[in-house]
């Protein structure tokens, strides 16, 4: 049957994600990938040509003539590449650069719900060095700082230590002008991807990550080791809260704005012993791993989807959902998340499961192969290793049974992925 190509833009494990998901769509003939990865490279043709080349996506998404782009990073979106695709009309999934404002500028995101109502933390702008004190008096600790930035995860610094905080701001301000002190939310965190357009949107299954480095939580803040989907956090009350408060006045925002947001709206919640959400963060784009664990709960087919929202009809698709969990446990480089030693052989890396509804497989990121065929590791966060199971102690079985079978000298991964679902 005669499909539409389509272009991936990214090289992470997200992106390996969509690349497989598109490439089982019935409507999608081929997928392209740029610069893509050694997973991708199975299941796509790869294209040397930087995410950050703006300019340079678009010559190529005109030379392949794509139907489609599915922009997988947040920089490339705020830097404007889906402005310059449909000015080539070229169909892009993601928002253009005033829609991606909402995770370029955490100010311009925290403005925006308060002028709406939608729930979140409180937050001051700080912009002078003598505030600082003031500033750090008027919250409680933990106090949570971010530069208006955008930082690779890098730039929030959360921190019981007066003297931390007090670095991060006076660093903040000397580095961009202005810097946020924000309220601390307590409670679970969850992540809600919401596939959305002008004339509606769908909620993909609610997620949760794991941010920390290891077991239990302790350790920096990664970008990402782990996650599964559906999160039991996210209860039905839960997420009617969320859809009413949150998502209905964004939509509703964001469908009459000069141009409509097209593309994945990523709500980061903070959901409090009473169950009541707040907003977090918003992120312009999907998840990594939270992509990996959302993307194979996807009955319908996802190369339909993504164009219907790029080309604002995402109301006319029906979307289902297998009844399934989904879970992925991430391989981490020596050194992750600071300096990482890369250039290692893996071995046991393309192992799968296929037991009936019960299956495992491997999610590259940071691998590269080379000419003799051997993966080798390039960046901090490798792979995943994801499973698909009825439930979600059975997917997290399948999960680290792929990955106790995987070997990087000096590599690590968390134990305990799923522990606050399964200790609930």
């Amino acid at each position: 049957m005669a499909g539409i190509e389509v272009l991936v833009v990214g090289s992470g494990g997200r992106e390996h994600a969509l690349a497989l998901g598109l490439s089982k769509s019935d409507s999608v003939s081929k997928v392209h990938c740029s610069p893509g990865n050694a997973g991708t490279s199975m299941v796509a043709e790869n294209h040397q040509v930087s995410d950050s080349d703006i300019e340079g996506i678009v010559d190529l998404a005109i030379q392949l003539s794509v139907s489609l782009v599915v922009v997988g990073p947040e920089a490339p979106l705020v830097h404007g590449l889906s402005d310059r695709l449909r000015a080539n009309s070229i169909p892009s999934f993601g928002p253009h650069s005033e829609g991606a404002l909402l995770e370029g500028s955490k100010i311009h995101a925290k403005m925006l719900m308060q002028s709406l109502g939608v729930p979140t933390g409180s937050f001051h702008r700080v912009e002078n060095l003598d505030e600082i004190e003031g500033s750090l008096d008027s919250f409680e600790p933990p106090w949570v700082i971010k530069r208006d930035v955008l930082a690779g995860g890098k730039g929030v610094t959360v921190t019981t230590s007066r003297e931390d905080a007090r670095e991060a701001l006076k660093y903040g301000i000397e580095e961009d002008g202005f810097v946020l002190i924000e309220e601390h939310l307590s409670g679970e965190e969850a992540s809600i991807l919401v596939i959305m357009d002008e004339s509606g949107y769908v909620m993909l299954p609610p997620s949760q990550d794991h941010k920390r480095v290891g077991n239990n939580d302790t350790g920096p803040n990664t970008g990402g080791m782990g996650a599964y989907s559906p999160a039991p956090i996210v209860t039905p009350s839960v997420l009617a809260r969320a859809r009413e408060e949150i998502i209905e006045p964004m939509h509703h925002y964001l469908r009459n704005s000069s141009t409509p947001y097209r593309g994945c709206l990523y709500v980061g919640l903070m959901i409090d012993s009473q169950g009541s959400p707040s907003v977090v963060e918003f992120n312009v784009r999907l998840g990594d791993p939270e992509a990996q664990v959302t993307i194979p709960l996807i009955k319908s087919d996802l190369g339909e989807l993504l164009l219907s929202a790029a080309e604002g009809r995402v109301s006319e698709t029906q979307v289902e959902f297998k009844k399934l969990h989904a879970s992925t446990v991430v391989l981490a480089s020596e050194g992750y998340p600071g300096a990482v030693v890369t250039g290692r052989e893996i071995y046991g890396w393309n192992t799968e499961i296929d037991e009936g509804l019960v299956r495992g497989f491997v999610h590259l990121a940071g691998a590269s192969m080379d000419e003799r065929g051997k993966l080798t590791s390039n960046g901090g966060r490798v792979l995943s290793a994801t499973g698909l199971a009825p439930s979600l102690n059975e997917s997290l079985e399948a999960s680290y049974q792929i990955i106790g079978g995987i070997t990087l000298d000096g590599s690590h991964y968390r134990e305990d992925i799923g522990f606050r679902a399964l200790s609930g």
